[in-house]
Order: C-alpha cells, then sequence, then structure tokens
C-alpha cells in the first residue's frame, strides 16, 4: 500500500505496518472527537514514524496514494477543519 504524508512524501507499507497504522487511526479520530490535542498530536507521529519505516518512493515515480496523511505538524484545529468541513 502506498501512503502519503502530506508536505513530505510517499511510503510504501506491508500489510502488518498498515494494520497498526489503522488501529492508531481509530484513536486519532477518537482524541479528535474528545478535543485532546496533546494525545492527538502523539499519535500523529506515532503514525508518520510507522509510515516511514517502510521504502520511501523517490519523487520522480510519484503514483496514486491509497492512504493520505496530514503534515506532522498538524493542530487538532487544522484536523477538525480537514475531517469535519463540507467540501
Amino acid at each position: 500500500m502506498i501512503v502519503r504524508i502530506l508536505s513530505e512524501g510517499q511510503y510504501r507499507v506491508d500489510g502488518e505496518t498498515l494494520e497498526a497504522i489503522k488501529r492508531l487511526d481509530d484513536e486519532l479520530m477518537e482524541a479528535l472527537t474528545l478535543d485532546d490535542a496533546e494525545r492527538f498530536q502523539r499519535l500523529l507521529h506515532e503514525v508518520a514514524t510507522l509510515v516511514r519505516s517502510g521504502e520511501a518512493l523517490h519523487a520522480e515515480h510519484l503514483t496514486e496514494s491509497d492512504l493520505i496523511l496530514p503534515a506532522p505538524d498538524t493542530t487538532l484545529d487544522e484536523a477538525k477543519k480537514l475531517f469535519h468541513d463540507p467540501a
């Protein structure tokens, strides 16, 4: 699976890593819902670290991403806008 971290790049991750990302994603959404900025930041950095453990793809070989993560410095308020505002 190809995962993009906004402002950073794309990574290829294996199935085991993807399962760990999915578990943390559920926790991220809970932190977002509970308005827990500290937990949100910690989890976002954990997810980004997991993604970075995969194979970094070179920029000249960009491909469609299966999953897109916000930039690691995304604030809780910015994430709320990303996930809750209608397009």
